[in-house]
């Protein structure tokens, strides 16, 4: 396998001596990071260490100068954690089980006070790690928009913005071990190679890669600045825009938001393929993929004037997240704006599936609940143990559907 690395990687280089033909895209960029040779990206293995050698060239290519602690790399040792709650040990010593993450950092240089920070992940879950939804045989989770898509956008937004909107500095990360939860952005801002209190802001993609036909774009973190809002407003033309207030979620930019900086989370929703291996480069919305880095980049030329924005703390949401005893088995659809829990996806031999819902069912009913929103969703299942039995209506078509369910 070390020998298809090499091979692949040889490949990527030859084509980048005609890059003065022509300038690689998104989607090429997807479709070598997300290729079975890398073995779906796990921190700590070959097939990860491939990807970030791949990144960095990427970022040399461009132009950008390396702004790790060597050259283009940050590399940071942690021992796995065995209690989901304890914080990870970066400090470890010799004979620990260890593993080895490597942040890429590119930086565009225009002697500007304050810089801004543009980051995605690139770890995924290998062969099926911890978080993978897959139920069949060992297989390779290529991750294409869990999060080859961020960090795909990152580089076109890298080559956008190498000669504009000078009056910031940019620094691009491709941030490791996101999946084992957010250790790479959470390394950085402890062990920053900028100054942190010079970070202008703060933009985060991951999963951006399934732009659906409603054209649903949703950002994360807009009440971390006053001026975010509007400004995201002022620019939309092509989306079906849902914004949200809090600063903390589960990607990299909470990272950042812990610090008192200013984060914009980027996300094009869930679907079936969510951590498993049928997350593949063809399934991609490459020209919504292209849309949402113009957008982005509109943005970012809005706020090139205005100085450093201002940081202000929002409502952390996930505090109301109710704790849930059994699942329904089903991917909601995060994005969706209208009455009840529209369903993305379906678990194999889960209660949902059992119980004959189908992908497209909205829920508008849970045992003796009004269902009208994802809150009042979780918060009635909190309320189910296993074992348990009830009805579920869901809105099919237009058509109210009742079922049993067995928890």
């Amino acid at each position: 396998m070390k020998y298809l690395f090499a091979l692949l990687f040889l490949v990527f280089l030859n084509s980048c001596k005609k890059e003065t033909v022509k300038s690689i895209t998104i989607k090429e960029d997807v479709t070598f990071l997300s290729d079975d040779a890398l073995e779906g990206r796990q921190t700590g293995t070959e097939g990860e260490k491939a990807a970030a050698k791949y990144i960095a060239k990427r970022l040399e290519d461009l132009g950008l100068e390396g702004k790790g602690k060597n050259e283009y790399f940050q590399v940071f040792s942690f021992k796995p954690k065995t209690n989901p709650h304890q914080k990870v040990n970066y400090t470890v010593k010799d004979g620990d089980s260890i593993i080895t993450g490597t942040n890429v950092l590119g930086f565009i240089n225009n002697n500007a006070e304050n810089t801004i920070v543009i980051g995605a992940h690139y770890d995924h879950l290998g062969y099926g790690a911890e978080g993978s939804l897959h139920r069949g045989e060992q297989a390779i989770h290529n991750g294409a928009d869990d999060n080859a898509s961020g960090v795909a956008v990152m580089l076109n937004l890298a080559e956008k913005l190498k000669t504009k909107n000078m009056n910031n500095n940019y620094l691009f990360m491709a941030f490791s071990g996101e999946e084992m939860g957010l250790l790479g952005s959470n390394y950085f801002v402890k062990n920053a190679t900028i100054d942190t209190k010079r970070i202008n802001y703060m933009i985060n993609m991951d999963m951006v890669g399934r732009l659906k036909a409603d054209s649903t774009l949703a950002v994360y973190g807009v009440g971390t600045s006053p001026i975010l809002k509007q400004t995201l407003k002022a620019h939309n033309s092509n989306f079906k825009l849902i914004q949200k207030e809090s600063g903390i979620g589960p990607s990299d930019h909470t990272s950042f938001y812990n610090v008192d900086i200013p984060v914009l989370h980027f996300f094009t929703g869930q679907h079936e393929d969510y951590h498993k291996p049928s997350d593949d480069f063809e399934k991609l919305n490459y020209k919504g993929m292209q849309t949402i880095s113009n957008y982005i980049f509109e943005v970012i030329s809005d706020l090139d004037n205005n100085g450093k924005l201002p940081f202000r703390k929002t409502k952390n949401e996930s505090e109301e997240t109710p704790r849930f005893k059994v699942g329904l088995g089903v991917i909601p659809d995060y994005l969706f704006d209208g009455k009840g829990m529209r369903i993305d996806g379906i678990s194999e031999d889960k209660p949902a599936q059992k119980a004959g819902l189908q992908k497209g069912d909205i829920v508008v009913k849970l045992g003796d609940s009004t269902v009208v929103d994802m809150m009042s969703y979780m918060k009635v299942l909190a309320t189910f143990d296993k074992g348990n039995k009830t009805k579920v209506v869901v809105d099919r078509k237009g058509e109210l559907v009742e079922a049993e369910i067995n928890f």
